[in-house]
């Protein structure tokens, strides 16, 4: 049976992701700028993530208000699973840089975000 995507769901989600971005935007203003090897280009993908996270995290809570798009099927779940999937590789690819195998995972998750956001549109 598949999950139900309820209005409540998409309020937590986005309250999360924008509380991730906040905390992750913190962090890299002030956490990281000492970390070996953390360069000027490291520093601005971590702060891009924060930022589509917080983004992400501010669109899920308008789509919960929504009528119609807060139960939609696709929409909310497509923008929670890219942010997760482009913020998060991100995240872990400074943090560890040996896991070069989520270098992937980031322009899958952009995709899974557009998708979202184009389905909005329907």
């Amino acid at each position: 049976m598949r999950p139900r995507i309820t209005p409540q769901l998409l309020w937590r989600t986005g309250a999360a992701f924008a509380a991730i971005g906040a905390v992750t935007g913190a962090f890299g203003a002030h956490g990281l700028r000492n970390r070996p090897g953390m360069t000027p280009e490291k520093l601005a993908a971590w702060q891009t993530a924060s930022q589509y996270s917080f983004i992400n995290g501010l669109a899920l809570l308008a789509v919960s208000l929504h009528p119609r798009f807060s139960v939609h099927a696709f929409a909310g779940p497509a923008i929670a699973t890219g942010s997760l999937l482009f913020s998060g590789s991100i995240f872990a690819l400074i943090l560890a840089p040996k896991l070069k195998v989520l270098g992937p995972v980031t322009p899958l998750g952009g995709i899974a975000m557009i998708a979202g956001y184009v389905s909005l549109i329907f």
